[in-house]
């Protein structure tokens, strides 16, 4: 299904990927958005990202792209500018695919404030296949129990903002669940003499540099043995892939708070 769309955050890197798969796909951006003072603004889309005159503008307020009819649109900026998005976008009930990191627990309450007026897929990695890998993770914590210790660590570029990931809390969050712990087990950092590791810790550590998009590893440290769970992702292009599957999903739900588990079909609607 060809989609009309609204895409946040032009002129950034994932912003720029999501313009490329939509056109690649056929669906139409009909407008998008940059903070103010962006030289994308004024421009039209394709001229910003490459892809040839594609009739659509750049806008520097949200209301502006809402105006030009769009079934879905989608969001990779900041919390607080996703927040603002999202409630706008209820307003207009015009759903809305969010892959923003960072968001506080206090902002994920008014995302599902938000929801209750309008379809709303938010997840803080839209690619398939970690979201695979989350689920997964969940099965082995649960197979091979309390015994093993669970360690994860992931890899991104020097210019992220957030730590740990968002995608590393999610697959702390389901190994917690497989075996019956909570976000109070979390380690995210330690230093200086800390003794021995507790049992039942899920450790998460966070390492930056260069260029990296992203890479997520799962230990499961037992006596004699270790098992790796991991996920490298080389471009932007399957974030970009996975956003455009949520916003096809998401189109004509009900209200709600979704994320990609409900896209996949491991989740209920």
């Amino acid at each position: 299904m060809a989609l009309k769309l609204v895409i946040t955050g032009v002129a950034g890197r994932m912003g720029q990927a999501l313009v490329r798969a939509a056109h690649a796909g056929g669906h139409s951006v009909v407008a998008a958005v940059e903070r103010p003072g962006c030289l994308a603004v004024g421009r039209d889309v394709g001229a910003v990202v490459g892809t040839g005159v594609l009739g659509a503008d750049v806008f520097e307020r949200f209301e502006q792209a809402l105006t030009y009819g769009p079934q879905v649109a989608i969001d990779f900026t900041t919390p607080d500018a996703s927040l603002r998005h999202a409630r706008l976008c209820s307003e207009a009930k015009v759903p809305i695919v969010i892959g923003t990191t960072g968001l506080s627990a206090q902002q994920k309450g008014e995302l599902s404030r938000f929801a209750a007026r309008v379809p709303m897929v938010v997840a803080p990695n839209m690619s398939v296949g970690v979201n695979v890998v989350i689920g997964v993770a969940g099965q082995l914590a649960r197979v091979l129990g309390e015994s093993f210790d669970v360690e994860i660590v992931e890899t991104h570029h020097k210019h992220k903002k957030d730590a740990p990931s968002g995608t590393a809390l999610e697959l702390a969050k389901a190994v917690a669940a497989a075996l019956g712990r909570t976000e109070q087990d979390f380690c995210a950092s330690r230093e200086g003499q800390v003794g021995e590791r507790p049992h039942g810790q899920i450790g998460l550590q966070s390492v930056r540099g260069g260029d990296v998009v992203g890479e997520h590893t799962v230990f499961f440290f037992g006596e004699g043995e270790r098992v790796e769970l991991s996920h490298r992702a080389t471009s932007r292009e399957q974030f970009a892939t996975g956003a455009l599957r949520a916003a096809q999903w998401v189109v004509g739900r009900p209200p709600g708070l979704y994320d990609m588990r409900h896209v996949l079909g491991f989740a209920a609607p």
